[in-house]
């Protein structure tokens, strides 16, 4: 078997199953395995998993363990060459899986392969690749200096900024949404950290594979849309876990810092300052009006029943003539892209095309009865029955 496809799942059910129904899409032409692990989910991913996707192997725990057991309980039932480690809150391309093997089998130094990722907005996610968060780094990081100097060295190593998002090349870190690495390499580091509960677990496996003499790429060619504020509210828990993650690695990996300390309490303090003034910012506009890509007429009015606002409508997802509709301009509009008509690298491609487009995007999954997304890293998402 080429590839293990491994989905850590906590609550996140309907982005669950639209996670899957891409990976089956993306597997059609790769002997392969899609391995669900269910961390002690509250709502009803398990039954849905049963339910939809009968043929999925589903690890359903009784507690939740955290991202590192949880994903290395489900690599030690792969039987893949190569497995994957996906977020449920992503969409990958039909050819997202073959196109990274293919590179990474052309690679003789080959460690975890990553890709380009996006938010649910179209916008690219700057942790699709990563410097080593050394003390000094991850200061840079938090107190965002990185975005002030993007060109200078000193500054912009924790986003790998030497290496334009459009632009394959190799970096040290990658994210935990999307790895893509050979099992036997993968066990051989001794997968992921079970003494770290979140956000340095991936941190922690990329360096731990740089160490073995392998090179780590972040993959251009191929973007997955990862939604992200599913598992990451950026609060004051989510700074001190960061505090807590980069204090693990740190310690784990070089000697102890007076210095590191010094550096995230100060950096810790200037995003508390940061968050504080982005209190009290204006509520999200009230969607005005919404524009449906789809070729199913029977979709169309269902829809237009259901929401009794204006309905815009058009069989072409190329199309983009309707961004500069003059009746448009101005209005808060809700993008619904039905997958029943189009796939999800169209889907993704529409994404990318018109992320500055400043509309929400929603996807309608393939055989699903209800529309997804997010317009933020900060939210945690929606989700829309169709009536």
């Amino acid at each position: 078997m080429q590839l293990s496809v491994i989905i850590l799942n906590y609550n996140v059910r309907y982005f669950l199953e639209q996670c899957v129904l891409s990976v089956q899409k993306a597997l059609q032409n790769i002997e392969a395995e899609i391995i669900v692990v269910d961390n002690a989910s509250a709502d009803d991913s398990c039954a849905m998993m049963r339910e939809r996707f009968p043929e999925v192997m589903l690890i359903a725990n009784q507690e939740n363990l955290g991202f590192p057991k949880g994903n290395n309980i489900g690599v030690a039932q792969a039987k893949g060459e190569y497995v994957c480690i996906l977020n449920p809150d992503t969409v990958v391309a039909e050819d997202t899986f073959e196109k990274v093997l293919a590179f990474a089998q052309k690679q003789t130094d080959s460690g975890i392969i990553g890709c380009k990722l996006i938010d649910g907005t179209g916008n690219f996610l700057p942790e699709s690749k990563r410097g080593v968060p050394t003390p000094w780094v991850a200061f840079t990081k938090i107190t965002s200096l990185y975005k002030f100097f993007p060109k200078t060295r000193l500054f912009n190593q924790y986003y790998a900024q030497h290496l334009d998002e459009n632009q394959t090349g190799k970096v040290a870190i990658l994210v935990g949404a999307f790895m893509v690495l050979k099992r036997e390499l993968y066990l051989e580091v001794g997968g992921f950290d079970e003494n770290c509960f979140m956000y340095s677990d991936d941190i922690d496996l990329s360096y731990l594979v740089l160490k073995t003499g392998k090179s780590n790429y972040y993959f251009n060619e191929t973007t997955v849309i990862h939604y992200k504020g599913e598992s990451t509210v950026k609060d004051g828990t989510y700074m001190k876990r960061f505090r807590e993650a980069m204090q693990f690695f740190y310690r784990k990996h070089f000697k102890a810092s007076f210095f590191f300390t010094v550096f995230m309490e100060i950096g810790t303090f200037a995003f508390a300052l940061f968050k504080k003034k982005q209190t009290g910012a204006k509520k999200p506009m009230e969607t005005e009006a919404y524009y449906l890509f789809s070729n199913d007429m029977e979709l169309k009015e269902k829809i237009a029943k259901q929401l009794q606002k204006k309905l815009y409508w058009n069989k072409n997802i190329n199309e983009n003539a309707l961004f500069s509709q003059s009746d448009l301009k101005g209005k808060q509009i809700e993008v619904l892209l039905d997958n029943n008509s189009f796939s999800f690298r169209e889907i993704i491609a529409f994404l990318e095309r018109n992320k500055a487009a400043k509309f929400r995007y929603r996807i309608i999954p393939e055989g699903s009865v209800f529309w997804i997304g997010s317009d933020s890293s900060n939210d945690r998402g929606e989700v829309v029955k169709i009536k």
